[in-house]
C-alpha cells in the first residue's frame, strides 16, 4: 500500500515535471552586443517552467530575427526581451569609424561589443617617439573582422560624431594603435 502511495505520488510528480515545460528562445552561440541576430543565431528549446526566468517565447523567433544583440548572450543562453534591441547603430550623436590594423598594431586578444579602447596616434615610418602623451581618441568596439586579403584586423569603432572625421583621417595614415583598456574605468 506504501509503496502503491508512493508510486502514484513519483508518477504524478513526474507526469507534472514533464507537462510545465514551454518552448522559449536560445542562443545557438555566442551573440555578441551589436551583432545582428540572424536565423542561425537562435533556435527554440524547451524548459521547465520557473517564474525567475522571463525567456521570450518560441513564438518570438520571427520577430527577434534582425535585430542587434543589446548584450552578449553566451551559446545555449536563454534570449530575454534585455537581450535584443531595434535601436539604431550607430545611435544619435555618434558614428562608426572602421580601422585596418596589422597585427603589430592591435591587441592579440579577442575583442567584442562593448570594449573600451583608444585609438593612440603613432610616429610616422622612422619618426620620433613623441615626447609627451600621444594624442588619442577613447572608443567602444562595436565589432571586428580579419580582412582575408590583408591578414588586418579591421575594428569598428564607435565614437562621438565630432571625433570621427578626425580618428577617420589618422586610421588613414596607418600611423595608429590600438590599446584594449579596462571595461571598469
Amino acid at each position: 500500500m506504501v509503496i502503491t502511495a508512493l508510486g502514484c505520488l513519483l508518477g504524478a510528480w513526474a507526469w507534472n515535471a514533464t507537462t510545465s515545460t514551454e518552448e522559449v528562445l536560445a542562443a545557438t552561440k555566442t551573440i555578441h552586443r551589436g551583432e545582428v541576430i540572424a536565423a542561425d543565431d537562435i533556435q527554440r528549446i524547451r524548459i521547465s517552467g520557473d517564474p525567475a526566468l522571463e525567456p521570450l517565447p518560441a513564438s518570438a523567433y520571427d520577430d527577434i530575427i534582425g535585430q542587434r544583440a543589446a548584450l552578449d548572450v553566451a551559446a545555449g543562453g536563454l534570449i530575454t526581451t534585455e537581450s535584443t534591441t531595434d535601436a539604431p547603430m550607430p545611435p544619435e550623436g555618434q558614428s562608426i569609424v572602421g580601422i585596418s590594423l596589422t597585427p603589430a598594431q592591435v591587441p592579440a586578444l579577442p575583442m567584442h561589443g562593448g570594449d573600451k579602447v583608444r585609438i593612440i596616434v603613432t610616429p610616422a615610418a622612422n619618426g620620433d617617439a613623441p615626447t609627451g602623451a600621444p594624442q588619442f581618441t577613447a572608443a567602444e568596439v562595436v565589432g571586428t573582422a580579419i580582412d582575408e586579403t590583408t591578414g588586418n584586423t579591421v575594428v569598428n569603432v564607435l565614437v562621438p560624431y565630432a571625433d570621427a572625421s578626425v580618428l577617420a583621417a589618422r586610421a588613414a595614415t596607418g600611423n595608429v594603435a590600438l590599446i584594449l583598456d579596462s571595461g571598469a574605468q
